[in-house]
């Protein structure tokens, strides 16, 4: 059974940093595409918003939004996805989920996390 826990999240001023954390477990994190969504507030019935992608290659792509400031990485040996979240903005507060697929892809079923709050003030 794979299970996903999120971390890491907090509240922190505008320009700050965090770092999120998904542990995995039941799941070989150097197998598969994973990748990091967030959910604001502000918009409960929206689909969750794509921030950043790592697929078994390696090869990461980031969402306009979060480029040149987030950073998504995993340590294979402790089955760890991360995110690391410089020059934080308030329109960066939201829900963090860690999604895990079940292909190298990025394509078919998938796994989430419970998610970690994450809250910018300006």
């Amino acid at each position: 059974q794979v299970q996903l826990v999120e971390s890491g999240g907090g509240s922190v001023q505008a320009g700050g940093s965090l770092r999120l954390s998904c542990a995995a477990s039941g799941y070989t994190t150097s197998s598969y595409c994973m990748a990091w969504f967030r959910q604001a507030p502000q918009a409960p019935g929206k689909e969750r918003e794509k921030i950043a992608i790592s697929d078994s290659s390696g090869s990461t792509i980031y969402a306009d939004s979060v480029k040149g400031r987030f950073t998504i990485s995993r340590d294979n040996d402790n089955n760890t996805l991360y995110l690391e979240m410089n020059s934080l903005k308030p329109e960066d507060a939201a829900m963090y989920y860690c999604r895990a697929y079940s292909r190298g892809d990025c394509f078919g079923d998938s796994y989430w996390g419970q998610g970690t709050q994450v809250t910018v003030s300006s």
